[in-house]
This record gives C-alpha cells, structure tokens and sequence, in this order.
C-alpha cells in the first residue's frame, strides 16, 4: 500500500481541502449546527479546522469538538475540560510554547505538533453516528496526505483509534486499542493509543494525569529525539 504520508505535489497548505463552514454532508449535524446557531448566536458552530502546522511530525486526533468547547471557540479541545488536560501535557512535553488560557486567542502555539478530530462539526450528546464518522473520513486522509513529515498519530480513544486505521486501510482487528499500546502499522506510521482525556474518563480514574503524561513523553522518545522547532508553530 502506498503511504498516505508521502510527498504528494496536489496536496499544500494552499490548496488542503477542510469542511466548508456549511458542509452540508450530515444532516443532523447539519440541522443541530443550525439550531445552535440560533441558540449561542455567539460561537463558532460550524466544522472546527484542524489546529497546527502541517509540517508537524505529530498528529493528536480526538473525536468531535464539543458544544460549549470547540464548537465555540471554533479550535479543537479549547475551551472544554479535556482541553485542560492536553494542551497542559503538550506544553509541559515539548510539543506547545505560550500559555493555553481556553480561549483562541490565548496566543498558544503548537510545535512539531497538529490537532484535529475524526469528525469536524459537533454532534448532539457529543455522539457521532457511524455514517458522520465515515462522511468525515476524505477530510482526515487528506490531511494525513497533507503531512509530509508526519509519523506518529496519537489517538484519542477508541473512536479516533478505529477512524485512523479506516482511513488508512488497515484491519482493526490486528491493532487492538489499548490505553499506552504503540502500533507499527504496515505502511511505517506509528499509532499510539490513549483513553480519552474527557472530564468522565478523569473523574472516574480511569485516566489520570500522569498516565497521559506517560504516552505523550513515551511517543517523543519513541522518535528519539524532542519535537523539531522547524515545523512553523501556527497560532
């Protein structure tokens, strides 16, 4: 299989093709972003773009931005509860330079570093369908395309983890999610798996801090060396 990630002359930051801000190709996410618009006339409430630099050696894919989180500040994981715990992590391993203050305009930068999700607009209950998850899939390949450097992806629960293995082609069935599992995948990207950094999965203690620290440090040691300050950070 071809790698998704070699230099392809069609694909640029100039011409990388994102969710217009009325996709029209879910529905219901299509009538929920509508709704919401009437509801916080106030907020982004359109597909969230994908947030650092194309050049970046690391891609962070989460599921679906949140209502009060992502879906109003209109950057993925600000202004929600998981965003408190990654973007910390990000900045303490390296991978992020500034201050995460919830807000899009806390002048955080990503360093070597891209954030997206498998699906761009947010879903009610913060629950994609299969079929919205599958109607996102061009955006993510493309992006992944898009990455000429890329060589780690760091997934974010079990539904991003499936999304990524789809999307390049891969059997699911022989890279089982597991929370700290690093997946060699056929074609040399690296896959590494973490629960979800949600506010339930911390309650809970199924996450902690320090386990989420323990993936991301395990990943920039797992590329031997600390995240390259040459891929543009991008505010």
């Amino acid at each position: 299989m071809t790698s998704l990630w070699e230099p392809m002359d069609k694909f640029s930051e100039g011409n990388f093709q994102a969710p217009s801000p009325d996709c029209p190709l879910c529905p219901r996410l299509l009538s929920f972003r509508l709704e919401n618009r009437e509801r916080f006339g106030r907020y982004h409430n359109a597909p969230v773009p994908s947030f650092g630099p194309l050049e970046a050696r690391l891609l962070v894919l989460g599921l679906a931005p949140g209502l009060h989180g992502a879906n109003q500040t209109g950057r993925p994981f600000t202004g929600d509860y998981a965003g408190d715990l990654l973007y910390p992590t990000l900045l303490q391993e390296g991978w992020a330079e500034g201050r995460y203050g919830r807000t899009s305009d806390d002048g955080i930068r990503l360093v070597d570093c891209r954030i997206t999700n498998a699906v761009r607009c947010v879903p009610p209950q913060n629950k994609p369908v299969g079929s919205e998850i599958a109607t996102c899939r061009p955006f993510l390949e493309q992006e992944l395309r898009a990455m000429r450097n890329l060589r780690v992806v760091l997934a974010l629960g079990r539904i991003a983890h499936d999304q990524l293995l789809s999307t390049l082609g891969h059997r699911r069935a022989a890279h089982p999610f597991a929370h700290g599992a690093f997946h060699e995948l056929p074609d040399g990207l690296l896959l590494a798996d973490s629960y979800h950094c949600s506010r339930y999965n911390v309650n809970t203690g199924r996450l902690t801090a320090e386990m989420f620290q323990a993936v991301v440090r395990a990943i920039r040691e797992r590329l031997g060396s600390a995240p390259n300050s040459s891929a543009v950070p991008e505010r």
